[in-house]
């Protein structure tokens, strides 16, 4: 008798999409933990002076948690620039990381980016809205 059955049995699909979508599931929640951890570093003061953190430290902070997170936000960023003719500030890339379940847009960014779909990430960039819609 094999020790090990269960080895040798695919995996289900709807299991493989679960796999797939507990990963993007915690590197949402990751994500998330990114975007609180720079207003941590701010003292009360400073955050209600600027509420902004160097976009470039926001960027880098994401790099080392989360490589498709950074990849997803300077993917919009680049496509809100091209669209929309201005830059994202950092707190406005963070609050659209964090409020709710984040921008959908973002958040399929990110998706597509965690699963290098190139043509994917161009076509969603292709969607970027220059107003902000609120978070649901």
């Amino acid at each position: 008798m094999d020790p090990h059955p269960m080895l040798r049995w695919p995996v289900p699909r709807h299991l493989a999409r679960l796999t797939s979508r507990a990963t993007l599931a915690s590197l949402v929640a990751v994500t998330a933990f990114a975007v609180a951890l720079p207003a941590l570093a701010q003292t009360p003061s400073e955050l209600a002076v600027t509420g902004e953190v160097p976009m470039a430290d926001y960027l880098a902070l994401l790099q080392q948690i989360s490589p498709a997170a950074h990849q997803g936000a300077q993917a919009y960023l680049q496509a809100h620039e091209r669209r929309c003719r201005r830059s994202l500030s950092s707190r406005e890339l963070r609050q659209a990381m964090a409020e709710g379940d984040g921008d959908p847009l973002l958040m399929a960014m990110i998706r597509a980016s965690h699963l290098q779909d190139g043509p994917g990430l161009t076509r969603l960039g292709e969607q970027v809205s220059c107003t902000r819609k609120a978070a649901r």
